[in-house]
């Protein structure tokens, strides 16, 4: 698999405190990287270090192929737009005198192309009016007008719902899938609206007190985290007897516990047990949301 981002046991220390610890990350080509953790676990970090505002204290990380102690990572950073915690725009100015101003700043050679981003990010219609009388769903989104500017390979966007109202965060979420699906475009979002990020990322990261805990494709956490039943009964051998029979796919989990991923007749299956001596104690129906992954992996309360 070609990887975008891939870190190796990087750290960042501040004083005493270490905000990343040994962190080991795996970015793939053309995914939807969300990125999960709780506040101060150590996700603004990462990506400051990335775009080259921080220096790591010690480990490294490669992207696109060029290590970040190389000079050819100023190079790798051109192929990368990011949005770091709120997005840096000039209030008196209109979005499309933002986004000239970004292309002076990158020494791009002429004004082509802002028309196509303002229209992109469905800011077409703004005219003269002025950035400080857009709304907070407006500005996000010229914020990643303003990240486009360089026509990046890659997108870092830092919490990029938050404070949102519902349709701003339905527009985000479009033009995020828009970028990447039509555009082929690398996306990481550092979020915490985890219901939101599961419309969206392809691959997971949970990063706890510095360090990465867990990284799982949506494919295998929507395997994990799938419908089922879970069934407790005095005697498993029993039941998986009685599963085998039906064909219903099931996993057994202890001598007494289940979970049978399918919706079975509680009734049926309480007769079926009662044939062969075999009593059903408990039916649970299951279905972990990507929240509930997180908390099982990190523990604690979320901040």
């Amino acid at each position: 698999m070609e990887y975008v981002l891939e870190t190796m046991s990087l750290c960042k220390s501040y004083r005493h405190f270490k905000a990343l610890n040994g962190l080991d990350m795996h970015i793939p080509k053309g995914a939807i990287y969300g990125f999960v953790g709780k506040n101060g676990a150590g996700k603004t970090t990462l990506i400051r270090l990335i775009c080259g505002l921080q220096p790591p204290t010690s480990g490294e990380f490669t992207l696109y192929g060029a290590k970040n102690t190389c000079g050819d990572i100023y190079k790798a950073r051109r192929r990368v737009g990011a949005v770091i915690e709120t997005p840096s725009v000039y209030l008196s100015m209109t979005a499309r005198e933002n986004l000239k101003q970004q292309y002076r700043v990158l020494g791009l050679p002429d004004f082509n192309g802002i028309d196509e981003l303002l229209t992109l990010v469905g800011l077409s219609d703004t005219g003269r009016k002025k950035v400080k009388n857009f709304s907070l769903g407006m500005r996000q989104r010229l914020g990643i007008a303003i990240a486009l500017c360089g026509d990046p390979d890659m997108l870092i966007l830092d919490e990029p719902t938050n404070g949102l109202d519902p349709q701003g965060i339905i527009e985000i979420r479009e033009l995020i899938l828009d970028l990447n699906q039509k555009r082929g475009i690398t996306v990481l979002i550092s979020s915490h609206i985890l219901d939101e990020l599961s419309r969206l990322a392809t691959h997971y990261g949970f990063i706890d007190n510095g360090r990465l805990v867990k990284e799982i494709s949506a494919q295998e956490l929507e395997t994990l985290c799938r419908k089922c039943a879970r069934v407790t009964v005095s005697d498993i051998s029993a039941l998986a007897l009685i599963l085998d029979k039906t064909g219903l796919e099931y996993k057994i989990l202890d001598n007494k516990t289940a979970d049978i991923y399918a919706h079975p007749n509680i009734t049926k299956l309480t007769l079926a047990l009662a044939d062969v001596g075999c009593e059903l104690l408990g039916f649970e129906e299951r279905n972990e949301s990507l929240e509930s992954f997180f908390i099982s992996l990190v523990g604690g309360e979320r901040q």
